[in-house]
């Protein structure tokens, strides 16, 4: 206590690192709740205020949301991620059989109280996949489902989707053709596509992998009004056509890491 008659001791002023650590979390703090509501609202000209791709960059993937579980269009479909490769055995090389790398991540989901989010890789690809597939025209998927295994084969890929495969610059590319715009859409979505694929190849058959193919679907549920029909039963899978696909490997990556929790839930459910 003071002495009496005299005058309170002043409160110590914070240290100066202090200050700084509670200035950095606070500005830290502004830019999330800002970033996540540029990012959860509807599409305007305030995004521009983030320069480039840094919103979808610091988003993605840890702070990416959905809303579409809501109305008015919710979720109604699931899809499905499928892998299968070219390995080399005694010298010849053997297509091996399809494997769903969707069903292999939902097993590190399914009754997990702290689901992780390498269960969901996948489906999120599947998705973002097939809507860019959706987008191109029948001639380009046509091409897509042919084989692109040779060395540069993602700008040999560019090439025939701009143009038709035909190497003429001036090849009539009205009709049912997606443009520029959507092919680099669609590019972008194969190479991920190929470089987990590759990924999830390599985790079941080791280095005799030679190429790698991957297959996505959507299934719808039963139609709402259908819902409480006796034997309603879902719809056919919607498939995508893709061909095989030269290897691809991404700076920074590690196959090692991927391949021990990859195999062991793949073992795991396959017996």
């Amino acid at each position: 206590m003071p002495a009496e008659g005299g005058a309170a001791p002043a409160a110590a002023s914070p240290r100066p690192w202090v200050r700084i650590v509670a200035g950095a979390a606070v500005l830290l703090t502004a830019w999330q709740v800002f970033a996540s509501f540029l990012w959860i609202a509807p599409p305007s000209p305030l995004r521009e205020v983030v320069p480039g791709n840094a919103l979808s960059s610091y988003m993605l993937p840890f702070f990416g949301q959905s809303w579409s579980v809501f109305a008015p269009e919710p979720i109604n479909g699931d899809y499905h991620f499928n892998v299968r490769a070219v390995v080399e055995e005694d010298g010849a090389e053997v297509e091996t059989g399809w494997v769903s790398a969707t069903d292999v991540e939902l097993s590190m989901i399914r009754y997990n109280l702290f689901p992780p989010r390498a269960g969901i890789q996948s489906s999120d690809l599947a998705s973002a996949y097939k809507s860019a597939y959706d987008a191109l025209g029948r001639e380009q998927q046509e091409i897509v489902a042919s084989a692109h295994t040779q060395d540069g084969w993602e700008d040999a890929l560019r090439q025939e989707l701009l143009v038709g495969g035909t190497g003429d610059d001036d090849a009539d590319l009205t009709g049912d053709r997606a443009g520029a715009e959507e092919v680099d859409a669609y590019l972008e979505a194969d190479h991920r596509s190929t470089a987990y694929a590759t990924q999830v190849a390599r985790a079941i058959w080791g280095d005799e992998v030679r190429s790698v193919q991957f297959r996505v679907s959507r299934q719808n549920i039963v139609p709402f009004a259908e819902r409480n029909t006796p034997g309603a039963a879902r719809p056919d899978p919607q498939l995508t056509e893709t061909g095989p696909r030269g290897q691809l490997v991404e700076a920074g990556q590690n196959d090692e890491n991927f391949a021990r929790t990859f195999r062991a839930q793949y073992e795991r459910i396959t017996g």
